[in-house]
């Protein structure tokens, strides 16, 4: 026989790499869905202050550089939450972390909801932003460690489906709580993003803690339990178990309920091999993940989530509840395309959707920079046709933006990193996210005024053309590798291309320090 036919036969045997027919198992559908309830907190919060800033600003007298503070303060806040949330979660477990994320964004809600002046609304952006924080953080490595190899890139860009939800939810809430008087409107909109905590709290009280924190804890017993009821077949549960026992440094042959681990497995000198000392294919996979996030956030998304109604203004809808009409359409547009990439992450793979997406992002961006420079060079007209490719490219961009770059930021970054490290290299990602994010949020109005708004559009497009160039040339395909696997598969430098490479991709090295085949010689 030869052996590229061994290797297909190989391949296609292996209950880890059914990438053609993905499986879902119902179960950690279940699981995946309810942890993915963490990721409205954003979204609801994203899509709400687009429409309840402006409100606010004429109830509380504030000027504009007061609005991109109170607008985008909170991602900065988050960073708080994810840099917590990261050892949190290795100290009490994922799901309790979880639990945590809900009760904090819960009294931040409340807070912002009864705020009687900016500083307590301030307050409230400070506890929510934490809670925000939490649930970026948990809720993909959750849905990760979850998830069989077969369906983990849909199941893990749940927590993306949810985000988008709950910006449609905030839009909804804008347009329909417009009418009420001013000073009660806004602090409904706000208000109402303490009701998905309730339902997440909930929720993870009926959810199984994750199999692979329970391996690092010892408790294989447990972890087996966990993964009987998550994968499609024994054989399957088996080989996942035995895959994880391995990264963990615990022998394969051991089948105690309960065994002693190294007391590193929680999170004791993480830090030093990410930052410090880490190996060429650690720092490769360091730079991946750090580099999706950076640009996901820099493509300039949450300026237009955020700031839609101002950006129809400047192109030229005058009226407010037109504006948030308007919003609302943006909403569905995102809501609309990331549910088709959750089907489509694991039968065409992350690469070609990745680069699809930012190739259709930097079209629209640069669409929508034209129409808006054309539109500000003729302010004393109405240009209905550069209108309407304004509000059409809007669709586009987010559109183009929730099909591949949003979903797969979160998706590739929290499956890449090994199990040692993914709580932590997890949280770093969230950290360069949400610094981004903050700074757009923060900058969006003095950077349009500075150097108009088309300009800026068209900077961003730069920025995406980048990101796209970044995709092709770093980041390889993931479909269909077990999460062991991928623990190996960024020390071959020319994965990066996203091609296969028949033969051995090397040996790991565990956290004992013991050189172990990686079990599959050859994919």
């Amino acid at each position: 026989m030869e052996d590229g036919d061994l290797v297909k036969r190989t391949e296609s045997d292996s209950p880890r790499n059914s990438i053609n027919k993905p499986r879902w198992n119902k179960y950690a559908v279940g699981c995946t869905f309810l942890a993915s309830i963490s990721s409205i907190l954003l979204g609801y919060d994203c899509g709400v202050m687009s429409g309840a800033v402006i409100f606010i600003k004429d109830n509380l007298k504030i000027d504009d550089t007061k609005v991109e503070i109170v607008t985008g303060i909170i991602n900065l806040y988050a960073l708080i939450g994810s840099a917590a949330a990261g050892r949190m979660s290795d100290w009490i477990g994922r799901r309790y972390t979880i639990i945590f994320a809900a009760l904090i964004f819960f009294v931040g809600a409340l807070i912002m909801g009864l705020a009687p002046n900016y500083a307590v609304l301030m307050l409230g952006r400070f506890i929510a932003g934490i809670g925000v924080g939490f649930g970026l953080m948990i809720a993909p490595v959750y849905t990760t460690e979850l998830s069989p190899a077969s369906s983990r890139g849909s199941l893990t860009s749940l927590p993306e489906v949810f985000i988008n939800f709950g910006v449609l939810l905030g839009y909804i809430s804008n347009f329909a709580f417009a009418g009420l008087p001013e000073y009660l409107g806004w602090r409904l909109m706000l208000g109402c993003g303490a009701i998905p905590p309730i339902f997440l709290a909930l929720g993870a009280l009926v959810m199984p803690e994750s199999p692979r924190w329970l391996v690092m804890q010892g408790r294989l017993g447990e972890a087996k339990r966990v993964l009987l009821r998550t994968s499609n077949s024994k054989e399957e549960a088996d080989s996942r178990l035995a895959d994880i026992k391995e990264a963990a440094g615990i022998p394969k042959d051991c089948t105690d309920d309960l065994v002693v681990v190294p007391k590193r497995s929680h999170g004791e000198d993480v830090w030093k091999e990410l930052l410090i000392r880490p190996s060429p294919a650690i720092r490769r996979v360091l730079i991946a993940a750090l580099g999706i996030h950076f640009f996901q956030q820099a493509s300039g998304i949450d300026a237009v989530v955020y700031y839609s109604p101002r950006i129809f203004e400047k192109a030229g809808i005058t009226k407010k509840t037109d504006r948030l009409g308007a919003t609302v359409a943006v909403g569905c547009s995102k809501m609309f395309c990331v549910l088709i990439a959750t089907f489509l992450l694991d039968k065409i793979g992350r690469r070609p959707l990745l680069l699809t997406s930012t190739a259709g992002m930097v079209l629209s961006l640069v669409l929508l920079a034209s129409g808006l420079t054309i539109i500000d060079h003729n302010p004393e007209k109405k240009i209905i046709w550069a209108i309407a490719v304004c509000i059409a490219t809007v669709l586009t961009f987010v559109g183009s933006f929730s099909m591949g770059l949003g979903p797969i930021a979160w998706v590739y970054s929290s499956e890449i990193f090994p199990l040692r490290l993914r709580a932590q290299g997890a949280s770093m990602g969230v950290a360069v996210n949400r610094v981004m994010s903050g700074l757009i949020g923060m900058t969006f109005i003095s950077m349009y005024k500075a150097m108009t708004i088309g300009g800026t559009f068209f900077m961003f497009a730069g920025i995406v053309s980048l990101a796209w160039i970044f995709f092709y040339t770093f980041l390889p395909e993931t479909r269909g590798k077990s999460l062991e696997e991928l623990e190996t598969f960024f020390e071959k430098p020319q994965l990066r291309s996203g091609k296969k490479e028949e033969g051995n991709f090397g040996q790991i090295q565990n956290e004992n320090g013991v050189v172990a085949s990686n079990g599959h010689d050859q994919l």
